[in-house]
């Protein structure tokens, strides 16, 4: 589930905004170029998932929590921007990022029932194949 589109990075970014991060290859279209645009947006679930993961169960049920829409929309900014990026957008991602490591940590709420989040009470699960090796076979070695 994507926390972020292309409609809530327009209106946050613009339109203009959007044309001259996304249409950077020849030919040149003078329109958002969705494949690049995707991109960004899936980098920034990926990044977004990586922390919140560690506290709630994903998927996260939907609709996606308001908190999450301006971290992903500032996270695909920054991916938008590649090696040209600005000290606005570079310092409105370190801000995203906080606020991300502080959703992991449990000091900023989702605003998600209690009840939904299992991550943190499930523990680890491992699914492995069966041993090939046993003790017995190995002792000789």
């Amino acid at each position: 589930m994507p926390y972020t589109s292309r409609p809530l990075l327009e209106e946050r970014f613009g339109l203009d905004e959007l044309i001259q991060r996304t249409d950077k290859f020849a030919p040149y279209t003078g329109a958002v170029v969705d494949s690049v645009l995707d991109r960004a947006i899936a980098d920034a679930d990926a990044e977004i998932d990586g922390y919140v993961g560690a506290r709630y169960a994903l998927p996260l049920p939907d609709p996606v929590p308001p908190v999450l829409v301006p971290i992903a929309c500032d996270i695909a900014r920054y991916r938008l921007f590649d090696d040209s990026v600005t000290d606005v957008v570079r310092q409105r991602y370190e801000d995203a990022i906080a606020r991300l490591k502080d959703i992991a940590a449990g000091r900023l709420s989702l605003g998600i029932d209690p009840a939904q989040v299992e991550a943190a009470q499930v523990g680890v699960r491992v699914r492995a194949p069966a041993q090939v090796f046993s003790d017995e076979l190995l002792s000789g070695y």
